[in-house]
């Protein structure tokens, strides 16, 4: 199915192109054109071949393209030239065989009937139609070229003078006539005639070959939303539709160009392609053009609100315990408290006895420093075996500071009410205090002037030099901490 729309989506792109690109498609030729101000010069000189076959006979009825008449009878009469020159030549009437003076005279109808239609081929521009003006031009510029080798010069009368026995007995009508099918047929028998429909538009039978590509398409998505919907319980049928909603784009006559979005996402979940290194470098780009601003506007925010609640006394009522919206306990513990002890038990009943040696090295290395700056103690290290001495007393004060020290945590560790009950005296009293001193020494107003100062001049100084950081080099710390992960 991947590779079935991607054949409908080289059809839709094709059916696209066909129009500007059916010169390419009617000739199989390409030729580049450099064109500068009234210079204008084509690269090759000759077209370069490329289709090996034409397109347009098989696929012009799709646009309802048919010949222009005026100009297919002008091609016509050419042809009919040509035939009558290749029978018996260039001749006047008075020149030829009584046999065939009539043949001259058709000779001398055919292009007097020629030289009158160039002149209506340039005073009525059928090209105009099909919005070709410009291929008009350069049959125009060709052919004063070729005559007078003067781009300035009257196209009317380049085509007059081509179109004439005499000069094309005195240029070589076999070298003029190989001239026009090179070099002006190709470019008249581009014309075309478009018929208009019913509803006002030019003729598009696109419809009747993507028909086909419709049931297809149609059928398989009714059939994969159908069995979505029965592999997920409480999803709709519906709902499953759109979970695939961009195969919608499958079935919509309109805007065919966007069943882009289908054919890729098919094709890279059938793993034809692999779209992860294009949506990660889509991704980065977007977090790279959005990241300053969400990042400015975020802190901002942040700071905007704490100064908000500022304004607004939160903090006041934090401090002196009367908020509005008080503070929900889902299950009447203290989770801060409980947390804090565990981690305190942990420490003093697990982690410190593991570390005690190298707790009592530090008290003891500790100890010897402190009493070796001692006058008195520095006259002692001169007695013999003092040194001894020394090391045994620091190592016994050490250990027994540790085990002075490791009781009074596990004393302040254990499960004691009235210890507890005493520190929540401690707290509340020092915090009503805290919070009187404030009230009358007005100390309050002035705090909260000074954090909302301090929080203007930070969103000032700091976060214009966040929006100003350089988000392609965290990208690619990023993309590095991907690859080593």
């Amino acid at each position: 199915m991947a590779l079935l729309a991607l054949a409908n989506y080289c059809l839709v792109l094709f059916d696209i192109s066909y129009i500007p690109f059916r010169d390419f498609w009617l000739e199989g030729k390409m030729q580049l054109f450099i064109k500068v101000g009234p210079f204008e010069k084509e690269i090759p000189q000759r077209p370069i071949q490329v289709l090996p076959f034409n397109l347009t006979p098989a696929y012009d009825w799709v646009k309802g393209i048919v010949p222009y008449r005026d100009t297919e009878i002008y091609l016509r009469k050419v042809d009919l030239l040509n035939e009558k020159i290749s029978e018996q030549g260039l001749q006047s009437p008075e020149e030829a065989a009584a046999t065939a003076v009539q043949s001259a005279k058709e000779i001398d109808d055919i292009l007097g009937d020629l030289r009158e239609r160039s002149i209506a081929m340039i005073n009525t521009n059928p090209f105009q139609i099909a919005d070709k003006t410009g291929t008009l031009e350069r049959i125009k510029n060709k052919m004063r070229e070729h005559i007078f080798d003067d781009p300035d010069a009257s196209s009317k009368q380049a085509f007059e003078i081509f179109w004439s026995r005499d000069y094309l007995n005195k240029a070589g009508y076999r070298e003029q006539l190989n001239f026009f099918d090179e070099q002006i047929k190709p470019l008249i028998a581009t014309n075309y005639f478009r018929a208009i429909g019913e509803n006002g538009k030019p003729i598009d039978n696109f419809g009747l070959l993507d028909f086909p590509f419709f049931l297809i398409f149609l059928t398989e998505f009714l059939l994969r939303s159908w069995y979505i919907s029965r592999q997920h319980q409480g999803l709709s049928w519906f709902d499953a539709m759109l979970w695939r909603w961009y195969d919608i784009f499958l079935l919509i006559p309109v805007w065919r160009w966007l069943r882009i979005i289908p054919v890729v996402i098919r094709l890279d979940q059938s793993k034809l392609i692999d779209l992860k290194r294009i949506q990660k470098q889509t991704k980065q780009g977007f977090v790279a053009s959005i990241a300053d601003d969400i990042t400015q506007v975020i802190i901002v925010q942040v700071i905007n609100q704490v100064q908000a609640s500022i304004a607004d006394g939160e903090l006041r009522n934090l401090l002196f315990k009367n908020t509005v919206n008080p503070y929900i306990d889902l299950n009447e513990v203290n989770e801060t408290a409980e947390i804090a002890k565990l981690v305190s038990r942990l420490v003093v009943c697990d982690v410190l006895p593991k570390v005690h040696g190298e707790f009592e090295e530090l008290l003891q290395y500790n100890l010897q420093g402190i009493l070796s700056q001692n006058p008195a103690y520095q006259n002692l290290e001169k007695l013999p075996g003092f040194k001894n001495i020394e090391n045994q007393l620091s190592r016994q004060v050490a250990n027994q500071v540790y085990k002075t020290f490791i009781d009074l945590l596990r004393t302040l560790v254990e499960e004691d009410p009235e210890f507890d009950r005493l520190v929540d005296q401690l707290m509340q009293n020092l915090q009503q205090t805290m919070a009187k001193e404030l009230q009358s020494t007005h100390s309050f107003e002035q705090l909260e002037s000074l954090l909302a100062a301090l929080l203007e001049e930070i969103k000032v100084n700091y976060v214009q030099r966040l929006s100003h950081e350089d988000i392609e080099q965290i990208l690619e710390q990023t993309r590095t901490l991907g690859q080593r992960s």
